[in-house]
């Protein structure tokens, strides 16, 4: 605590190379990386709900998010495909 106070109040902070844009709070990077962040979150208490609550195997757990990430693909893919077909015409 001393040395954070010490830090501030002689103003050693002005001494050291501030954060690129690149990768401050608030650049696509970081935004990219905390969405990535909470998908994980949510597909780790996902996962904890059905194995815990439901009673799930966790290879069914496996199973539920392997086809939900294949049916997403597909979806994504049909998506693509349409907007592609669109700009032939």
């Amino acid at each position: 605590k001393a040395a954070f106070i010490n830090f501030i109040s002689d103003e050693e902070w002005k001494s050291i190379e501030p954060v690129s844009s690149w990768f401050g709070p608030s650049s696509f990077l970081m935004s990219s990386m905390s969405a990535l962040f909470k998908l994980s979150m949510w597909i780790r208490h996902g996962h904890g709900y059905l194995t815990e609550n439901l009673g799930m195997p966790v290879w069914g757990s496996y199973a539920v998010f392997g086809l939900a990430t294949l049916f997403l693909g597909m979806v994504l893919g049909l998506v693509s495909a349409a907007l592609g077909a669109e700009g032939d015409l």
